[in-house]
This record gives C-alpha cells, structure tokens and sequence, in this order.
C-alpha cells in the first residue's frame, strides 16, 4: 500500500532479520524499511522511534500468544502482554498517533488461562484510553481466532509430525477452533483500522468454528498417507488424543457479551458490548503491572484473577 515508512519493532534480532529480508526481497521502492531492536515495554524507546518517524498508524501485535507456554511463565506473559500494551499506548497518546490497533483473541472471551486474560487486560488497557477524551489518538481492539500457519498453529505442528513418521497428536476429538488465512487475516485487520473512529472491537467473520481432528485427517491425507487406528492398522500415521492441557477449552467464542452489529464490510463485524471500564479498575491493572515487573508472583496473580473473575 506504499507506506512512506513500515517499521517494525521487536526485541528478537533474528526475527526481525529475517523479515527485512523478505520484504527487502519484494522490491517495495516506495517504502522505507526501518528495523528496530527494541522491546516494546519501552515507553520512551517508543516514543523516539514515533516521534521520529511521525508515526501516524500503529498495529500492536507483540504479545506472547501461547496458551500452555504462558499458563507455565504466568509473571513473564502478564508483564510483557499488559506493559507492552501500556507503553505502546501512552506513546502514542504523548506524541500525538492517530490510530492505535491492538491485535487481540478470541481466548480473551470468558477466558480460562492468563494468555486469554492477558488479551481481555490489554482490550480494557485500550478502552481505558479510549475514554479519555483529551487523548487525540483513536484506539481500536480487532479480535479473532486462530491464524493458519502462524508460528506455532497447530498446522506446522502437524506437517512437522507427519514428516516425523507420526504420531500427529490432538488433545481432544471434540476441540474445535475458528481459523483463517494469514493473508485474511491481514487484510481485515488492515481495512479495519480504516473503519475505526476510536473505541470498537472489532470482530473478524471467521465462519463456522473448525474440529482441530478433522484438520489432522485432511493433513495425512494430503500428504499421501493413511491414518493408522483400529481398522487400518497398517496405515502410516497415527493420531493420538493426548487430553487437553491445562487452561485450554474445547470451543472459543467472539463476543463477551451484548450483540454483534454489521459494519460496512461484509467480514467485519463490531461488537456492542456492556464492559465497566473505571479508574479503579485502570489502577488495579496498574497495579498488577507493577507487581509482574517486581516479579511478585502471589500478589499479582491474585489481582489477575480478580480482575478476570467479572468477565467469565
């Protein structure tokens, strides 16, 4: 779309190397790429790097997002998903953003682990903004499912198994997930932030939620193979029901509550929902903050859950 400026932001090195080789690759002349080695708790690296470039559009994407990995780091993904979302915000507000877009999940509805509420913190973090009234920039929150062949999706996880001989593991034969392409995903969220005045959620259409086991068959059988089970016993891959780990749920959900009203894309919908967003609510998230960065581990969960306990 010819951005006079695309910079990207991230604290791992290799990462960024890697996208500025791709997109150094696409030949995109109109653009200047800049890669900045920065980790995004940092209010006042943010706010050079905005106030620099005159940064008119932010897409807030730095998050852990790994269900089991932050049920087992609990302190390291409430730190890094809710500060990272505070520093983004406030430097954005100091120097004078236009539009800030926080990318969130459908596990941040009624959620069940700290990776989901970590998501619904941060959604409120961007409401919280969107109230002041003295702010110039617009915060907006786009919440969706599952991203096929994102890092770490479930679909590299099975081509990676069924390459491996199997087995290709599923934690329960009833799991079921919203999913959509990269490139969806992308697109939507971008036309989004053209959408947003300050304020919504958006939700992404993602159609019909999809069997996590119905995905693992379609993948064996794309690859050649037969599955292994019972009446084929001399198939070439099995798949093995593992149990759902903790904090996981069987089915996920867009809304929290309210309804969800049409906007003028087909695929975007915008969620009228009845959340309390008060000072003293703001000041416990504050306080949770400070908590995880001191790494107190018992206070801060105990404020997490607190905080969640309302939205379940």
């Amino acid at each position: 779309m010819g951005p006079k400026y695309l910079i990207m932001i991230d604290f791992c090195e290799y990462n960024l190397f890697k996208i500025k080789q791709e997109l150094v690759n696409l030949n995109i002349n109109k653009t200047t790429l800049i890669t900045n080695l920065t980790n995004a708790e940092d209010e006042f690296s943010l706010e050079e790097t905005f106030k620099k470039y005159s940064v008119n559009l932010i897409f807030h994407a730095a998050a852990y997002k790994h269900v089991h990995m932050v049920e087992k780091n609990p302190i390291d993904g409430l730190r890094n998903n809710l500060l990272t979302t505070r520093s983004i915000c406030n430097a954005a507000v100091r120097t004078n953003v236009k539009k800030m877009i926080l990318i969130s999940s459908d596990k941040a509805v009624r959620p069940t682990n700290v990776m989901g509420g970590s998501k619904l913190l941060s959604e409120l973090i961007l409401k919280g903004f969107s109230k002041n009234k003295k702010h110039n920039t617009k915060f907006a929150v786009v919440r969706f499912g599952n991203v096929i062949d994102s890092s770490g999706s479930v679909i590299p996880i099975f081509r990676e198994q069924i390459q491996n001989g199997g087995p290709v593991t599923v934690t329960h034969p009833d799991m079921e997930r919203f999913f959509m392409t990269i490139s969806e995903a992308v697109q939507l969220v971008l036309q989004s932030s053209v959408l947003s005045i300050g304020g919504e959620t958006f939700l992404l259409n993602m159609g019909k939620p999809v069997k996590i086991i119905d995905i693992a068959k379609k993948m064996i059988f794309a690859s050649g193979l037969k599955i292994k089970d019972n009446i084929n016993k001399n198939g070439d891959i099995e798949i093995k029901i593992i149990g759902i780990k903790e904090g996981e749920k069987l089915k996920e959900e867009l809304l929290i509550n309210g309804s969800i009203i049409n906007t003028v894309h087909p695929l975007i919908n915008k969620a009228e929902e009845i959340i309390k967003i008060d000072p003293q609510m703001i000041s416990k998230i504050d306080q949770l903050i400070d908590l995880a960065k001191t790494n107190k581990k018992k206070n801060a969960l105990k404020i997490f859950h607190e905080l969640i306990d309302e939205y379940k």
